[in-house]
């Protein structure tokens, strides 16, 4: 553990030493209303790549030191207006003032995620999509996957509050990379209880990539990217922070975050700290269901250094969390029971219920990261380059009689390494090549054993390209990974249960795409791209079965990897009151891996007795899929009615094997079609004691499922339902201050009993008083944030 604190303190030492040698770069101008020349405070300018930003005084006055010379992105924004996303070779002094016209599209500015460096999201052929701090706060969520659900494409697969993972255009696991501030992020994302283990109320900013980005991520990114940024410095000469607290009626989740960070002649860091804990959740046909309780307790920070010739952060987060595994068991009168030593149950208490420590079968899961991330001014060339160690723990208990015994114990440890080199802009062109992957080894640790113990190493290079000549933007390239995976023996009671054995995955993919701005109101986009994903270790060599699933897994040594060809078009139509997206997309995978029931030689259902309990067999096998289905949004708000926005976004998906499983085509784990409705008011953009308020009410309707992967009686048809949702939120002002921001959110209001196609817990066991299958979603819910700023010179 101490060799990434060993080279994280030579490398800063080294940069920080170099930077002083360099003759300070400043940026600075003003932002004003276009119509009326009227500054405007607080309009922030930021500049991507070099990882800094700042906002305007009260007379719109802004000013950058220390910045690199040489071509940079620069995004000025301010709300109600149109962001402005300008391409400036700046040089050791630079004035620009920027003028913004008042505007109603949404999802505009930078993106760093789906190209090799920042560029519009509007000229990017690529779908993507961009949350920011303030509508992630505004809507109601347990965690950060939770939260992303709302996004047209984006869905959640979840076991509960405490654990989501992501699904975009109805695929998910190993078929989308998480990306936490450079780092891609490595846990057991296979796992159907694992989440994603990164702490939301530290998050800044989200960018989703909906489609294959294996150009510059590599395998996994068939489906998509999910890139989560935590890392943002405050303004020069500045201390900020904010206390950030919630609660939760349904399920008494409550949380304080806390965040202090400063900048101050480059030098810039940030701390920060959160604790959440919930009781069980409710709803009107479980009452509290039990063990769905979790706690957790997450830390981090960064120190580094932004100069003339680049920047350097070094970053630190650790992530712990206990939740409670639950299995729906019920006595005949329908009341929760829970294991106790000796082999037995009991009813649970009103106490057990309203404790925030999670009982038998529950799990902890910790997850240590250090990043090194750089980037270094050549010229007029730009080399970027992270390095990440992270180390992911995984802990299952499910042993009443021994409740501290680690039946399930992973340890992942993972070096990462992405290194870009950018050329210098040319007559339009923006290119970069690049090299990244991984090291990775797993250790068992528990009584138990699932998956054997392997090392990976992950290495793929890439050349990007893009053009922009008049309205139109060009963009692809092509890249080469290649995969060598090498498992361990591994032998338990005289018998061999895995056998050793190397894999070795090459692939080629890339992508090509096209964005016309017709008009600065009519634009379209067109992108293909070919994308793949190597089999991972559990569907090479599992053997078992854990806490959670009622299925003993084989894996499959003869799997092929999965590849893709996917085509993207697009449309936005923008009007003064309307603005139209609509966006199509065909996914073809070859190979598509996924879990198949293993048949007695009789023809009955094979079973491996566990421990006395007979466990349904499943072996991961392949078969080609296609994909294919859109995102529509039309956003009604109508002059002089500037303060009302009527808001309608529809998702769906379709998912099929190009022949039949069990006389099924259904592709499993398929998101049902989404209608959500919004109606949004804003008020008091100047207020004296109350600023930007706003008021929000949504009708979100989730359409009935009965494309269900119906082989094996893996997946059942769900049902239709619709949630109605509401929220007030304002700033609190004194002397033109904000004082404090105020967040009232209710969810589910007419509290209707629902069971969500991807919530794993509609297979829990039977509640024998009523007949139903499975435990249902949380029922009404209201939720109370308030952040609170700090401010310090």
């Amino acid at each position: 553990m101490k060799h990434p604190f060993i080279i994280a303190g030579l490398l800063f030492c080294t940069f920080n030493s170099f930077s002083q040698s360099k003759t300070p770069t400043q940026l600075s101008g003003t932002v004003t209303d276009a119509s009326t020349g009227h500054p405007l405070a607080g309009a922030s300018i930021i500049l991507s790549d070099a990882r800094m930003g700042t906002a305007t005084d009260s007379v719109g006055n802004y000013l950058l030191n220390n910045i690199s010379t040489g071509h940079t992105v620069i995004e000025v924004s301010y709300a109600g207006y149109k962001t402005i996303v300008a391409h400036f070779d700046l040089t050791r002094s630079n004035t620009h003032n920027f003028s913004l016209s008042p505007s109603m599209l949404v999802n505009q500015g930078v993106t760093v995620t789906a190209v090799a460096g920042a560029t519009s999201i509007r000229n990017a052929p690529v779908a993507i999509t961009r949350i920011n701090k303030a509508e992630l706060l505004s809507r109601p969520s347990t965690n950060i996957i939770d939260a992303l659900s709302r996004q047209p494409g984006v869905s959640s697969l979840s076991t509960g509050p405490a654990i989501s993972k992501p699904i975009i255009r109805g695929l998910g696991y190993n078929r989308i990379v998480v990306i936490n501030d450079g780092l891609r992020q490595e846990g057991q994302q296979w796992g159907d209880e694992h989440g994603i283990e990164i702490d939301e109320n530290s998050v800044n900013r989200v960018e989703i990539v909906k489609g294959p980005a294996s150009l510059i991520y590599g395998s996994d990114a068939l489906a998509g990217v999910i890139n989560i940024i935590t890392t943002v410095p405050v303004p020069a000469q500045t201390i900020r922070g904010s206390i950030l607290s919630s609660y939760q009626t349904n399920n008494k989740q409550r949380s304080l975050f806390t965040n202090l960070a400063g900048n101050n002649n480059g030098f810039n860091w940030n701390v920060w700290a959160d604790y959440k804990a919930a009781a069980d959740y409710k709803n009107k046909f479980d009452g509290p269901v039990f063990n769905s309780k979790f706690n957790e307790k997450n830390a981090g920070g960064y120190l580094g250094y932004n100069g003339a010739w680049g920047f350097t952060h070094f970053i630190v987060s650790s992530f712990n969390q206990n939740a409670g595994i639950i299995e729906g068991d019920r006595d005949n009168d329908g009341n929760f029971i829970k294991a106790v030593p000796g082999g037995t149950t009991q009813v649970v208490t009103a106490s057990d219920i309203n404790s925030t420590s999670p009982f038998i079968p529950r799990q902890n899961i910790g997850h240590l990261k250090f990043i090194l991330d750089n980037s270094f001014r050549l010229g007029k060339n730009r080399l970027t380059l992270n390095v990440g160690w992270q180390s992911n723990r995984r802990k299952e208990f499910g042993n009443a009689d021994a409740p501290q015994e680690e039946e399930l114990y992973f340890q992942l440890r993972t070096i990462n390494y992405n290194a870009v080199y950018h050329f210098a802009d040319k007559n339009g062109w923006t290119n970069s090549i690049g090299i990244n992957g991984m090291q990775q080894k797993n250790e068992n640790k528990g009584t138990e054993v699932l998956i054997p113990e392997y090392r990976l190493f992950d290495i793929g290079a890439f050349i990007y390209l893009q053009k922009t000549k008049g309205a139109f933007t060009y963009s692809g390239g092509i890249r080469f990974d290649n995969r060598t995976i090498n498992s361990d023996e591994f032998v338990e009671s005289n018998e061999t249960k895995f056998r050793a054995f190397s894999k070795n995955f090459r692939n080629v993919s890339g992508s090509a795409g096209i964005s016309y701005a017709a008009t600065e109101k009519v634009l379209f986009k067109l992108n293909i791209a070919k994308g793949f994903r190597a089999p991972g270790i559990p569907e090479l060599a599992s053997n078992g079965t854990h806490e959670g699933t009622n299925r003993y897994e084989f894996g499959n040594r003869n799997l092929k990897s999965e590849s893709s060809f996917q085509a993207d078009a697009a449309v936005e139509l923008a009007s003064d009151h309307v603005l139209f997206t609509a966006a199509l997309f065909y996914n073809r995978i070859n190979n598509f891996i996924y879990y198949s029931k293993l048949q007695s030689q009789s023809g009955t259902d094979s079973v491996v007795d566990v421990n006395g309990d007979l466990i349904p067999a499943f072996a991961f096998a392949q078969k080609n899929a296609s994909l294919f289905g859109g995102e529509f949004s039309i956003d009604i708000h109508p002059h002089p009615l500037d303060w009302l926005h009527w808001e309608n976004t529809f998702s769906y998906v379709r998912g099929r094997f190009a022949t039949a499983v069990e006389n099924t085509n259904n592709l499993p784990l398929i998101p049902a079609a989404r209608w959500i409705s919004e109606i949004r008011g804003e008020f008091f953009a100047n207020g004296k004691w109350l600023r930007n308020l706003g008021l929000h009410m949504e009708v979100d309707r989730t359409f009935a499922q009965n494309k269900n992967f119906s082989a094996f009686d893996t997946e059942t048809p769900t049902t239709g339902y619709t949630l109605l949702n509401a929220s007030v939120s304002t700033n609190i002002m004194r002397r033109n201050k904000t004082i404090c921001t105020l967040y009232f959110i209710g969810s589910n209001l007419s509290d209707v009993a629902y069971q969500n196609h991807l919530s794993r817990l509609k297979y829990a066991a039977v509640n024998n008083a009523t007949g139903r299958q499975g435990v249902f979603n949380t029922g009404r819910n209201f939720t109370v944030r308030l952040s609170v700023p700090l401010h310090f010179k």
